[in-house]
């Protein structure tokens, strides 16, 4: 008696079976996961960073004027307790624009989630000390993320030309939101940091450009529309 024949479904079903076969098409389908997130990030990168290229300034001789600047906020200190120099340099260029008639009113936007931890305020004190009046400041304690601050600085401040200051890295995704959010915005450039000073935060950018590209088209979150101080 000729046995039955071993069909094309027999074989695939005990692959499917067979815990090698298994194992090797889970690494197979994650190799190719992993490469299509990882091609994702990168065109996302590159995107907000060449559509944005023309509003980034560098020199202040270049830079146009407007009447209002929003800077984003960062800690004043490392997690080790050393001055974070992201803030130093924001701050000297803040002051920088204001000194020399760039922009007359300031906005500082930041994070303000407990009573010992105030963006805003930090910022304000350190411009004090840089010459910048206090009467030309407005602090928004919700700025909680990039895509918060610059929607704020719209739709709670009523600001629609504005001054970004903040890092070259940073700066491309504040204008890439504001454009989409109907700002026309330029940015200043405040100094970088040495090389290898942070690479979690350049990491950290990285992955937030294309969190930036979901927001815009597809989640559309509602920042906090209210601005209370923490205390």
């Amino acid at each position: 008696m000729n046995p039955m024949p071993y069909t094309t479904g027999d074989y695939n079903a005990a692959k499917t079976r067979n815990p090698v076969s298994l194992l090797k098409q889970t690494i197979k389908g994650s190799i190719a996961l992993g490469f299509l997130g990882v091609t994702v990030v990168l065109l996302c990168n590159f995107w907000i960073v060449y559509s944005t290229r023309s509003q980034v300034y560098f020199e202040l001789e270049k830079l146009p004027s407007n009447d209002v600047g929003l800077v984003l906020g960062t800690s004043k200190f490392v997690k080790s307790g050393k001055e974070n120099l992201f803030f130093r340099y924001r701050m000297e260029a803040t002051a920088r624009l204001w000194k020399s008639g760039k922009i007359k009113y300031i906005i500082l936007s930041g994070n303000n989630d407990s009573e010992y931890y105030n963006e805003p305020s930090d910022m304000q004190k350190a411009l004090r000390r840089l010459g910048v009046p206090e009467s030309v400041m407005t602090l928004d304690y919700a700025g909680y993320r990039t895509f918060d601050s610059v929607v704020r600085c719209k739709e709670v401040f009523n600001q629609e030309k504005i001054t970004i200051i903040s890092q070259n890295f940073h700066n491309a995704r504040a204008l890439y939101i504001g454009n989409h959010e109907g700002i026309a915005a330029v940015a200043f450039a405040a100094q970088d940091v040495p090389d290898g000073y942070s690479l979690r935060t350049l990491i950290r950018e990285y992955l937030a450009r294309p969190l930036a590209v979901l927001d815009v088209y597809i989640v559309h979150p509602k920042p906090d529309m209210d601005n209370r101080e923490i205390k």
